[in-house]
């Protein structure tokens, strides 16, 4: 009895040698449909439409070719049971052992500017998920490739000589691809109607369905997770977002690093530094130039950049470069790298250089996080807040200096680990407090590290992301110099903490918003 292959593909990478060994060594025949049976024929190979194998015509523009008794009963029928094959005989229908389909390109023509639903909707792949599954479920005895990049795998597993149990074990893994590709089609095909909702559905169009569909390809496997003792991947589109240029493999960590690192300088225009450790800010400033920008946000700590991740938003240039290149670092993000700035980073071949692709802001609508027994999902933080409902509470207003200040450290403050403290003066931060349980303690490690990096905090404004729950965090910033603060209010002592500001001269704006980060 003749071995068949069923082969309907729309990517067509590597089909025609694929086929061409499926005949000339191991004696198949090809069954096809449509654009693949012509490509087929047209490079001398014998096909078979479905079509004329079923008795029956494709219908309906194509939509109806393949669901029929002699594909999926060819397909489901099992080998190893006397009535499957006995009832396959009756009905006319020949075992079919090979199957090889990919998709209709339905999340490529989604993703195309200005689709149209109904062009959508005509890439939704109804034959192919149907054999796909039929055989994936009877892999014991048939084959099924959804990827071209397994074609050669194939091949080897059905050489001469080679192991059954071996191609057994291949099937069972090329089974579960299938059912991870067919259930990332599915989840994409729901995504993208959900969003074309058109009845009043607030849970669906603010992006919080009933049913929370999330299905991400695997980008790659890590070496580990936080720690080596954790195994740990990647999955998604992060490398559409950025390239890297050199050095080590990305690590877990360096890509949550690099995250941070992307949200923060999404905040500013003018030229900024930013540099993080653990996700935090560590040095942040803006300047004219990028140089002077490093310069201030070096000098807000020269320990913790060790090791740490440096992002700036505009070419990173040689004179950079070089500064940059005194101290050791993991990772450094820019929108570009001058030449000049390659060569002199090419000496450290470990240091990871990163591109943003698509811009130095590249962002995400939405935060997932796992917990016990599910997902928590929100929007991401993106907003600062209304600046032009800002209330100056205190007596004294704050001074165009002041303000100017308030606003660079309320959005630095906004990307630190909660409960935070920020120090600033100008465009540049003096001091970081992050993380810690009580406000007070944010406040007095930020004061120190300021003394440590041997920065004056006479005259800074003071930045805390959430609200001041009694007023020593406040007298702790006044007795360090600070002569402002921006904070989101809304404390039931905020009489006390505006009262304690007022005693000390300073000046205190509510934004009316708070930033948790946890």
């Amino acid at each position: 009895m003749a071995k068949l292959a069923l082969l309907s593909v729309s990517d067509k990478r590597g089909l025609v040698e694929f086929a061409t060994a499926l005949v000339r060594t191991h004696g198949y025949t090809l069954l096809s449909t449509g654009g693949t049976a012509k490509l087929l024929a047209e490079r001398g190979l014998p096909v078979t439409e479905v079509s004329q194998h079923t008795g029956f015509p494709e219908i309906m523009e194509g939509r109806v070719k393949t669901l029929h008794p002699k594909i999926h009963g060819g397909l489901l029928c099992r080998r190893d049971k006397a009535d499957h094959l006995a009832q396959a005989k009756a009905n006319a229908i020949e075992l079919i052992d090979l199957v090889v389909v990919n998709l209709y390109p339905f999340e490529e023509t989604v993703a195309k500017p200005g689709v149209h639903f109904e062009e959508a909707i005509e890439n939704i792949d109804i034959g192919g998920p149907s054999m796909l599954r039929s055989a994936a479920k009877n892999h014991e005895s048939v084959s099924v490739v959804c990827d071209p990049a397994d074609y050669d795998a194939v091949l080897a597993a059905m050489a001469p000589g080679a192991s059954p149990a071996a191609l057994l074990e291949l099937r069972r893994k090329l089974a579960l691809k299938v059912f991870q590709r067919t259930a990332r089609y599915d989840a994409a095909i729901a995504k993208y109607l959900e969003a074309q909702a058109t009845e009043p559905d607030l849970e669906a169009l603010s992006g919080f369905p009933e049913t929370l569909s999330l299905s991400w390809k695997k980008a790659q496997s890590l070496r580990y997770g936080e720690n080596p003792h954790q195994k740990a991947a990647l999955y998604g589109t992060f490398h559409e977002h950025f390239a890297q240029l050199q050095g080590k493999e990305l690590s877990y960590n360096n890509i949550l690093d690099i995250t941070s690192a992307t949200y923060l300088i999404g905040e500013f225009e003018r030229p900024t530094v930013a540099i993080l450790k653990h996700t935090n800010p560590c040095g942040v400033a803006s300047a004219d130039t990028l140089m002077a920008a490093w310069d201030k946000a070096y000098a807000t700590d020269r320990q913790a950049p060790f090791g740490g991740i440096i992002i700036v938003n505009q070419t990173l240039d040689g004179d950079l470069a070089k500064a940059i290149a005194e101290i050791f670092t993991e990772v450094i993000i820019a929108p570009r790298f001058s030449d000049e700035a390659m060569a002199i980073f090419s000496k450290k071949k470990n240091l990871r250089l990163m591109i943003a692709k698509g811009g130095i802001g590249a962002d995400a609508l939405q935060e997932i996080r796992s917990v016990v027994g599910g997902v928590l999902v929100q929007d991401r933080d993106r907003t600062l807040g209304n600046v032009k409902e800002f209330k100056v509470v205190t007596k004294r207003e704050p001074t165009p200096d002041e303000w100017a200040a308030m606003l660079f450290g309320w959005k630095v403050g906004k990307h630190v680990k909660s409960n935070s403290i920020v120090y600033c003066r100008g465009e540049q931060t003096l001091g970081v407090g992050a993380g810690q349980m009580a406000r007070v303690d944010s406040s007095r490690i930020a004061v120190w590290k300021a003394g440590e990096a041997g920065l004056d905090l006479r005259g800074s404004v003071v930045a805390s992301e959430a609200l001041f729950p009694f007023a020593d965090g406040l007298i702790a910033a006044a007795s360090a110099g600070a002569t402002a603060a921006i904070q989101p209010g809304g404390s039931v002592r905020d009489a006390e903490v505006i009262a304690a500001a007022d005693e000390r001269g300073m000046a205190m704006v509510f934004t009316a918003s708070r930033h948790f980060k946890h």
